[in-house]
């Protein structure tokens, strides 16, 4: 199946009714900031990088998982062909290169986890990964919201892990990148972010 903005949102809704919950707005967002940001990026289609947002959690559409979800969705991605919406359900987690630098939980099978960090040995990362990473890190269900916020937002829920504070600095050297392609600060492409990261 080919694959278009219109079928991005489509699945996302689909995966939305079989496993209800904030994780499908939070997927918006973060897929509005993909496209927000990737406008003003050289060499970057926005609409590729609102897919990319869209579908980066759609391995969510099956229950509540960790590390789990990664390579659910994966493979629901690759069974429809879309390598790179593939790529970007497990690369989003790791923006360190490395499966042992995760955010949470690995509640994935022995066989899963092996190919999870083979799979990132072997991986390139594109401005499109680097991207996935950002937004999703930009993204409440309700809104735009500023890194810190998010990033306190998820530690209160998930814990605080060995990498946390390097993954938060990997994200801020990602958001520094990104502010040098567009030539602006990113949050002046997020509409609401100031409001909505004071609620």
């Amino acid at each position: 199946m080919e694959l278009n903005s219109r079928i991005a949102e489509m699945e996302l809704e689909k995966a939305g009714k079989t496993n209800p919950g904030p994780w499908t707005d939070h997927c918006r967002y973060a897929a509005m900031a993909c496209r927000n940001i990737a406008a003003h990026c050289e060499g970057m289609s926005a609409d590729e990088a609102y897919i990319l947002g869209l579908l980066h959690d759609i391995g969510r559409y099956e229950g509540v998982y960790a590390a789990k979800h990664l390579i659910k969705g994966y493979r629901y991605c690759m069974e429809r062909g879309w390598e790179k919406p593939a790529q970007i359900c497990i690369t989003h987690e790791f923006m360190i290169q490395d499966i042992r630098k995760a955010g949470g939980p690995m509640d994935v099978s022995e066989e899963d986890y092996r190919f999870i960090e083979e799979f990132l040995q072997n991986v390139r990362y594109d401005d499109y990964d680097r991207l996935v990473q950002l937004c999703d890190a930009l993204a409440f269900p309700t809104g735009f919201c500023i890194l810190e916020k998010r990033f306190v937002d998820v530690a209160l829920r998930y814990g605080i892990y060995p990498a946390t504070l390097e993954r938060w600095k990997k994200v801020l050297e990602i958001k520094e990148m990104f502010e040098k392609k567009t030539g602006c600060s990113i949050y002046d492409l997020l509409p609401g972010v100031a409001e909505n990261s004071l609620r």
